[in-house]
């Protein structure tokens, strides 16, 4: 069986795993703001029980989908940029 697949180097595998990190530790963080955001006003207003329900589900739901839309697109950003990544960073021409 012939393995035609690249080897990732060391470096590139800590990239992506400090790239997962980033990406699970900034979504958890949208989807806490979302989730108090919708459901915040459960906890300062007096509202009925179906209403706080209503919120906190609500809430709850859009912190799912912030959560799992964050993670998707910090991940696409990373995998895309990678292939555009220059061999040298920061170096330019002496010319220009």
């Amino acid at each position: 069986m012939n393995d035609t697949r690249k080897r990732r180097t060391e470096a590139q595998r800590d990239a992506v795993t400090v790239e997962i990190g980033y990406a699970l530790f900034s979504a958890a963080f949208v989807a806490a703001i979302g989730f108090a955001v919708v459901a915040g006003p459960a906890l300062f207003l007096d509202l009925s029980g179906a209403a706080v329900r209503t919120l906190v589900a609500s809430g709850a739901t859009l912190a799912a989908v912030l959560f799992v839309v964050r993670v998707a697109t910090v991940l696409i950003r990373f995998d895309r940029a990678g292939a555009a990544q220059p061999s040298q960073p920061g170096r330019t021409n002496p010319d220009s």
